[in-house]
């Protein structure tokens, strides 16, 4: 329950005055729906501005505040802007320029005649002085003068800074003092304020001490909540799971496993045989070989007398893993069925017949395989792969299929950087396959401008006539008139009519059965080159596929991008990735672009990513549950991250439950922990 300290925090921003339901809108865009959503929505950055008595003192450039005397209106011509030609005290005349509806209040704000004072951001434009859209205008100089150094929050349309500012300032009112949970010495060392002084001064100043200590407290809720996740979990009753090994003796891989694998393995044996049940995260590189440590696991379950089921988040990867199943474990004797969204009549009522009666011993699937309609003789090990693209009801879900509480395993194939990791999966032990099957060999990646199209499509067709295959990914279905961006559709027709019908075409807006049929005829060799957008970012395994043509690749992120290219290099002929860009490239494209041609490494990569992009856009949807980091940056946290992991567990350990308690609650972690602990 929420302790009545922090209700006035979760009142209503409707409650606020001059709130109705047409700014609760744009509020709502930005997730500002309460009292202390608005609190936290702390300033992207402060506009630092200087009172000057007339425009000769400010520099080009610069942020002032400056008395002006509005002398001509000049009306917009067409899409022009409306401009109002001003003079300062000694003469100097400057435009104040606004575009759009802004004009219908510039012309009440500025009258002719009637000195005002004006901030903003002054600039030379030809040889007049001018002022975009300025900040503020007032008639009284007080009222402009204590706003020299302004806050700057992010907006949303219908939203404007005063407005944002107005908002914050009627939220910062209503903020309660809190007791502090920050142990004393903590505070001392670190300089900090207490919770409430930080969130005011957040506000107010850019000083790090403020912002510091708010997201030191985020990360702390977050780590409490997924230790007492982890404590919940290895508290429940699971099935110890010893397999004596006979399945797994009868196969025959065609490779030797790694010693990540080997590792990985003998981690995920020692937890399956324990009576609490496992929740760890195996993460591994393209590439790497998680299908078989998942196989090895479940054929240990099998061994038990137990099932097994691995969930996929897409028909084409739960198709292609059940095929790379069948073809490892073929000599050992066990029944693996597939189950998707498509089975229907017979054939579904067959398979949920073998999973009740217990024939069938490796279920493999969509969502399909934890709807309440199926249910499992003995379910003991889940195998969740691409762990990121589920929500937690859907784990949960299949997690109850089980009599006693499954272990679980779950895959990435993205190499998330270790902060990251500890942020996102801490209620998880972690096992790293960080290193490639012998034979592998470095895909040879080279960054490529568009204007040698002719030469790509050379090394193409010598690739194809070489008896090699090929994709060529692009980043939209079909052309959009009001984007230059390279369409599938449009470069499948290029394509086919120069390779002619060794091309075929796969995007998400494809039916299901002809998208099925384009990836069957391209896994078994009937097509040689695949045109398609991101949709096989993950699940394609063709061996022969030596070559990944990757156009517009400064419009992809990158770890999109070498996942991409973790579609080539999936045996021992060499690969090559080219990355067509179109046009100039910013900083950070090129940055981008420059790391995946100088390294595979998908973990160095990932550092990478996180330093690029930032934490926010690197998780992406999150998975684990918890709500995204409001106040704490990942990348810029780290110290604090590791600190709040270490405080977190001393807390647990004095069973501090008054501060646990407001702590998760005043972050909402309360009501994941109890949910992700009821499974």
């Amino acid at each position: 329950m929420r302790s009545e300290l922090l209700n006035p925090l979760f009142i209503e921003a409707g409650a606020l005055e001059g709130v109705g339901p047409k700014l609760m809108r744009p509020l709502e865009k930005l997730g500002l729906t309460r009292i202390k959503d608005i609190a936290y929505h702390l300033p992207d950055r402060f506009v630092e501005r200087r009172a000057v008595s007339n425009l000769d003192e400010a520099g080009v450039g610069e942020n002032i505040i400056v008395a002006l005397t509005p002398s001509e209106h000049r009306a917009a011509r067409g899409r022009g802007p409306f401009r109002v030609m001003a003079a300062d005290e000694i003469g100097n005349i400057c435009e104040l320029t606004y575009f759009g509806r802004a004009s219908y209040t510039a012309k009440k704000q500025l009258p002719v005649g009637e000195k005002r004072w004006v901030a903003g951001r002054v600039d030379q434009y030809g040889q007049t002085l001018q002022i975009v859209h300025p900040d503020h205008v007032a008639s009284d100089p007080q009222a402009l003068l204590g706003q020299q150094r302004e806050a700057v929050y992010a907006l949303s349309e219908g939203l404007t800074q005063p407005r944002v500012a107005g908002l914050v300032a009627q939220a910062l009112g209503q903020v309660p003092e809190l007791p502090e949970w920050i142990e004393p010495g903590l505070l001392d060392r670190r300089k900090w304020p207490n919770w409430k002084d930080a969130v005011l001064l957040a506000h107010k100043s850019s000083d790090a001490r403020a912002r510091d200590r708010l997201a030191y407290d985020e990360l702390l809720a977050n780590s409490l909540a997924l230790m007492l996740v982890r404590e919940s979990n290895r508290s429940r009753s699971g099935l110890p799971l010893a397999g004596d090994g006979h399945l797994r003796d009868k196969l025959t891989l065609p490779f030797t496993l790694t010693g990540a694998q080997l590792r990985s393995i003998a981690e995920i044996e020692g937890d399956i045989a324990q009576s609490s049940p496992m929740f760890r995260l195996l993460q591994g590189d393209v590439g790497s070989g998680k299908t078989v440590v998942a196989l090895l696991a479940m054929l240990a379950a099998v061994e038990a007398g137990a099932q097994a089921a691995m969930l996929a988040p897409t028909e084409i990867l739960a198709r292609q893993h059940h095929a790379t199943l069948m073809q490892l474990a073929a000599g050992a004797g066990v029944e693996i069925a597939l189950l998707t969204g498509r089975d229907k009549g017979k054939a579904r009522e067959s398979i949920l017949m073998g999973l009740l009666d217990g024939s069938i011993d490796i279920l493999v699937g969509t969502h399909a395989i934890f709807q309440e309609s199926v249910a499992y003789q003995n379910l003991a090990l889940v195998i969740i792969d691409e762990q990121h693209r589920f929500g937690v009801s859907q784990r949960l879900m299949l997690s109850q299929k089980g009599r006693r509480a499954p272990h679980t395993l779950a895959m990435t194939a993205t190499p998330i950087p270790r902060s990251l990791t500890l942020a996102q999966y801490g209620e998880m032990d972690v096992s790293r396959l960080d290193e490639l099957p012998p034979g592998r060999q470095a895909i040879d990646t080279r960054v490529v401008a568009a204007e040698r199209m002719g030469d790509v499509t050379g090394a193409l067709a010598r690739r194809l006539e070489g008896g090699g295959q090929a994709y060529w990914v692009c980043p939209m279905v079909r052309e959009n008139e009001s984007e230059d961006i390279a369409a599938a559709e449009a470069r499948f027709a290029e394509l086919k009519e120069q390779f002619g019908e060794d091309v075929v075409l796969v995007h998400g807006q494809l039916k299901p059965e002809v998208k099925d049929a384009a990836m069957e005829r391209f896994a078994t060799g009937g097509a040689k080159l695949l045109v398609a957008t991101t949709v096989i970012e993950v699940g394609v395994d063709v061996p022969n596929a030596t070559l990944m043509v990757i156009e517009q690749a400064e419009r992809f992120g990158l770890a999109q991008l070498h996942q991409l290219r973790g579609r080539v290099g999936r045996s021992d002929q060499q690969s090559s990735c080219l990355l067509l860009y179109h046009g100039a490239l910013s900083e950070t494209a090129a940055k981008r672009l420059s790391v995946m041609r100088d390294t595979n490494d998908g973990f160095v990569i990932a550092e990478e990513d996180l330093e690029l992009r930032g934490p926010g856009e690197f998780l992406g949807q999150r998975q684990s549950g918890m709500p995204e980091f409001v106040l704490a940056d990942l990348a810029a946290h780290r110290d604090l991250l590791i600190l709040a992991r270490s405080e977190a567990g001393r807390i647990l350990e004095k069973n501090d439950q008054n501060h646990t308690n407001l702590l998760l609650s005043l972050f909402e972690r309360d009501s994941a922990v109890k949910f992700l602990a009821s499974g």
